[in-house]
């Protein structure tokens, strides 16, 4: 009973703290857990279970790492910009084009797992057009947010490194299977894009740019009056390279899905191989290095301390309690619902707290209560992330605040506007993830 108080106590301490935002997620993983083990008398073993939790963690936190450094140096040397560059060539002044167009480049640049990176780049791209032609900037910020939803669960991306973390599964297990249910999700995610793109066009009608004319952002006088711009050093461009730079993020790709060698090792060689071919010359290196040292810090720093909590969590018994105490609750009958009711509650419980808060604080105790039915840990972390694209909206997000101040419109309409797709794409993507067998719809007892 005691083991059963102290971890509901952890795990509700540590989601109030990050919630009302008294201490950031990195201080509360690592604080929590150690106050909470001190108080349930575990002083004596609490540096071998955060040992053993880091240990555990530590591939997923190599791999982020070196993620983060290679598509840092893919957009520094320019393996995105004909992308842009054509999209906003071939959309023209037809509304339908301009939807659809804002939706593909959302979708290839969130391919860097970076919310922030997507948002900026889809925005500086695609909102002058959406000033000059005085379409609806909310079906722009609409689709980068579900484009980035369903792109992030990328092992480089946080939901599944969190999952994995929290679970200590490896996250290629999460992932590979999870590419079919991707592949949906975006087909609906364009056909919402084609939707939203004609009911424009219906608007507006066709229409054509003035030759020549500079499509600099303006805004209204009641939104910012300048767009950020994005800082782009052309003496760290490579276009001479676009094609090696091309080939070499593919075979990554489809090394990463042949599972040719573990993830970690397969981003540390690439990232390697990037650097030298982009910058041969060693100070330039360690200046691309360092410009991104900041992102991989904070995601690491977050993954490693991330082991302390769940190594505590588990190295003290009080999953397991905590876990009984949960089965105790749940009637038999649910028991082997447990996949598809935490497909379901990820919508609400990502919406109303963070993804740090769900994935290390709800997420370990119903994946040990569904392993009573059959379920294994590896299909309750696919199960977790049919909730991300309703995640975003939630205003414990970050990087929505920057989608919606960078497209100049308010929170709350975005949040209206886009509730309802973005349910759409959640459930579109639970019912091809049960379609695919990712996760069973009934488990058995065991």
């Amino acid at each position: 009973m005691l083991l059963t108080l102290l971890g509901f106590g952890m795990v509700i301490t540590f989601m109030t703290l990050i919630m009302t935002k008294r201490l950031s997620p990195l201080v509360a993983l690592i604080l929590v857990p150690i106050i909470f083990a001190l108080l349930g008398g575990f002083g004596a073993g609490i540096d071998k279970m955060m040992l053993d939790g880091i240990r555990k963690i530590a591939p997923t936190g190599v791999m982020l790492m070196f993620a983060i450094l290679y598509f840092g140096v893919m957009i520094d040397a320019g393996l995105f910009d004909p992308i842009v560059g054509r999209i906003l060539r071939a959309v023209k002044g037809d509304p339908l084009k301009i939807v659809v167009g804002t939706t593909v480049l959302a979708l290839v640049i969130s391919l860097d797992g970076d919310g922030s990176t997507t948002y900026m780049i889809v925005v500086a791209s695609m909102l002058p057009l959406y000033r000059r032609l005085k379409m609806n900037a909310l079906s722009m910020t609409c689709l980068a947010m579900l484009a980035s939803g369903v792109m992030n669960l990328t092992p480089w991306g946080g939901p599944t490194a969190r999952a994995a973390s929290a679970l200590h599964v490896d996250a290629g297990d999460i992932f590979v299977p999870l590419v079919p249910v991707m592949g949906v999700a975006i087909v609906s995610i364009l056909v919402l894009a084609f939707f939203l793109g004609l009911r424009e066009r219906r608007r507006l009608g066709v229409l054509s740019l003035p030759g020549g004319a500079s499509l600099h952002a303006g805004y209204d006088e009641d939104g910012p009056k300048t767009l950020p711009e994005i800082e782009v050093d052309q003496d760290l461009r490579r276009p001479r390279l676009l094609w090696v730079n091309a080939g070499l993020t593919l075979a990554l790709m489809v090394s990463l899905m042949v599972g040719v060698l573990p993830l970690p090792v397969l981003f540390m060689i690439a990232f390697a191989i990037a650097l030298v071919i982009n910058y041969p010359d060693l100070a330039e290196q360690r200046r691309r290095v360092t410009q991104h040292a900041g992102n991989v810090l904070s995601v690491v720093s977050l993954i490693f301390a991330a082991g302390i909590f769940t190594g505590i969590l588990s190295g003290t018994g009080m999953v397991e309690a905590m876990s009984r105490s949960l089965l105790a609750v749940i009637p038999d009958a649910m028991g082997p619902y447990l996949a598809g009711i935490t497909a379901l509650v990820s919508l609400p419980f990502t919406f109303f707290m963070s993804n740090d808060a769900f994935y290390f604080g709800v997420l370990p105790i119903l994946s040990e209560a569904a392993q009573g039915y059959g379920i294994s840990a590896v299909e309750m972390a696919r199960a977790s992330l049919v909730g991300q694209p309703v995640h975003l909206l939630s205003p414990l997000v970050p990087s929505t605040y920057l989608l919606v101040g960078l497209a100049g419109v308010d929170f709350g309409d975005h949040q209206r506007y886009a509730l309802k797709w973005a349910t759409m794409v959640c459930l579109v993507m639970l019912a091809a993830a049960l379609a695919f067998g990712l996760f069973p719809l009934v488990g058995q007892l065991s």
